[in-house]
């Protein structure tokens, strides 16, 4: 999960200033998502995965495909 997190806003060409900024955090706080240090709050997933325009079972792991769920 934590590597999706990185890998989506590093393919997006964003720093983690930008996307934590995007979120209403510090980028300290962003950072310990991205490496696992803390886990991500539900309501964070859902930014994320509505910011990227893919869906919370992709970055969770659960699932290869990115669809987004709201395009269907």
């Amino acid at each position: 999960m934590y590597s999706r997190i990185r890998n989506l806003r590093e393919d997006s060409d964003l720093n983690q200033t930008t996307v934590a900024k995007m979120l209403g955090m510090s980028q300290t706080g962003y950072s310990k998502y991205e490496t696992g240090e803390n886990d991500i709050p539900t309501a964070i997933l859902i930014k994320l995965a509505e910011y990227y325009r893919t869906n919370v079972d992709y970055i969770l792991g659960l699932t290869d495909n990115p669809i987004y769920y709201k395009e269907i």
